[in-house]
């Protein structure tokens, strides 16, 4: 795995970047988590995958910020790396800041692969299914910032209470592959739903694994994305 530095704004972000071949974004959830998927052995085959760490958070200099300095950061790097545009691989909060990111800059965004994320939603009935499962989810240890969480946290309220979310992810015309991990103690249906919503969308489930499965099953994971990322790019 090599690493860079761009500078975007004054700010240091730390970027990871290995293997060759079409390119491809990854990024991680939390929010607030540093990079977990920065490893050679989890990176998509057959490509050249970026692992930018979230401003604010490990390597990367900043602080607490919202969804649009986010995605700046990431047209950013875009810009300073030299890639026209990139497939998108997204875990968790990942898969949901690689939504917007999608809709918000579709011509950056050759496709989304959503892997377990929460969808845009605050549904207290998935809260509850949630919180309940919580004492039977295997425990993965992530460093994270909770600054950085609660301020990206307060901005995904609001961007999914905007009175265009619907709208703008209904015209999108960016392809969207939601992957749902079948021992998910998230419900999945929100995955489902936007599947449905986006013009060109799917939805899969892998059974037999839990949510942080890049963790518990790597071999798995790294077949799963690898093989999404190779049927759009065709490699």
């Amino acid at each position: 795995m090599d690493s860079l530095r761009v500078e975007v704004d004054g700010v240091a972000l730390h970027v990871g970047v290995a293997g060759d071949g079409p390119d491809v974004l990854v990024l991680s959830g939390g929010p607030g988590c540093v990079h977990y998927l920065e490893q050679d052995a989890i990176a998509p085959v057959g490509h050249r995958a970026w692992f930018p760490e979230p401003r604010g958070v490990g390597r990367s200099g900043g602080g607490p910020h919202d969804m649009e300095r986010a995605l700046a950061d990431l047209e950013a790097v875009r810009s300073a790396v030299g890639v026209a545009s990139w497939v998108v691989v997204g875990h968790s909060w990942g898969c949901d800041l690689a939504v917007r990111y999608a809709v918000e800059h579709p011509a950056s965004v050759v496709a989304v692969i959503g892997i377990a994320g929460r969808g845009p939603q605050r549904d207290r009935t998935w809260s509850e299914a949630y919180e309940a499962g919580k004492p039977g989810e295997p425990v993965v240890e992530i460093a994270w910032v909770p600054q950085v969480h609660a301020a990206l946290g307060a901005s995904f309220t609001s961007w999914i209470q905007g009175e265009s979310l619907w709208r703008g992810l209904a015209e999108c015309e960016v392809p969207m592959a939601f992957v749902a991990a079948g021992d998910d103690i998230r419900p999945s249906w929100p995955l489902a739903q936007l599947a449905r919503t986006v013009r060109h969308g799917t939805f899969t489930a892998v059974p037999d694994v839990p949510h942080d499965f890049w963790s518990t099953h790597p071999e798995v994971w790294t077949r799963t994305v690898s093989e999404l990322c190779a049927a759009v790019t065709g490699r």
